[in-house]
């Protein structure tokens, strides 16, 4: 791919930071647009350009006409399933009119192409098969599963009507440095920061529950090579095809950061995923992409990057 002018929405945030250094490592240009409400501008690359706006901003359109992007990576998002139970008016209004503010310039600039991170966990909902190929039946049970779905619809019709190409990568649990380890934030980083501090960890329930974890690096390697993909494939799982219960998880950082950490357990979180797992064959054979990293590896540089800023 030659060098190009690419437009990372998010790209101050977790995922979005890692796919923001790849770019420029390749050598393209970068722009970002991010308002900074979960994104962090000490994770931005220094040679990114960085535009602080929110999505749903009718200020983009300048952005777009004056720096002329020729694609669009789109990771800003409202990402917090519980907060999209709890306001599902303000998800919609990040989720899916934030994205249509984007698209809608996306036509208006003729970019070539949009890649897109919607959820192979949210919005399968409670798994069927595992594990869960593209063609697994949809039943998000969360605003923030449903929202993620409505992009992927509206990116059809966009296609279809606009011939506005994109990829839909569904991500499974993403882990890895920059993540928050606050709030309701991924569980590798909440129980990696508790463990580091000191403080009790809580396990929700038997710790049964089981996740896809895959690593950020690996993520923000899928959003490069998709922006490359030119078969008539729009959706890719991102995962990598192992379940780890959160049992496994919390024995794997405890063996990284002290032994002799006591386990505990809370109550079961309501409407919590017993199980998600994502079949990532498609995105082996039509991206060339595979999970190089495994989780005890992920692990290990998680806690090496937490360790380094504690």
């Amino acid at each position: 791919m030659k060098k190009s002018n690419i437009l990372v929405t998010g790209g101050a945030g977790f995922i979005g930071s890692h796919i923001v250094d790849l770019l420029i490592d390749d050598g393209h240009e970068v722009i970002v647009v991010d308002n900074l409400s979960s994104g962090n501008e000490n994770n931005l690359n220094k040679r990114a350009r960085l535009f602080k706006l929110d999505i749903q901003d009718a200020g983009l359109e300048q952005i777009f006409r004056e720096e002329r992007p020729e694609y669009v990576i789109h990771q800003a998002a409202q990402i917090d399933v519980r907060h999209s139970v709890a306001d599902p008016i303000y998800d919609a209004s990040v989720n899916i009119l934030g994205t249509l503010n984007i698209l809608q310039n996306c036509i208006a600039y003729n970019i070539k192409k949009v890649v897109f991170a919607s959820s192979g966990g949210a919005i399968y909902g409670e798994q069927q098969s595992f594990p869960a190929s593209e063609s697994h039946p949809f039943q998000p049970i969360s605003p923030y599963g449903i929202a993620k779905l409505t992009v992927e619809h509206y990116l059809f019709y966009y296609m279809t009507v606009h011939e506005l190409n994109y990829t839909a990568l569904r991500y499974a649990n993403v882990y890895g440095p920059r993540q928050d380890p606050f709030g309701e934030a991924g569980v590798v980083a909440v129980f990696t920061k508790k463990m580091l501090d000191g403080e009790q960890t809580v396990i929700n329930g038997d710790g049964e529950q089981t996740r896809d974890f895959v690593y950020v690096e690996d993520v923000a390697r899928a959003n490069v090579l998709a922006l490359r993909n030119n078969t008539h494939e729009k959706a890719f799982n991102i995962g990598t095809g192992i379940e780890t219960s959160i049992k496994q998880l919390f024995d794997l950082l405890r063996n990284i950061i002290d032994p002799s950490i006591k386990k505990e357990h809370g109550p079961r979180k309501a409407g919590e995923q017993l199980r998600s797992v994502l079949d990532c064959a498609k995105a082996k054979d039509k991206l060339h992409w595979t999970c190089e990293t495994s989780i005890e590896n992920g692990l290990n540089k998680t806690v090496e990057y937490f360790r380094s800023i504690n």
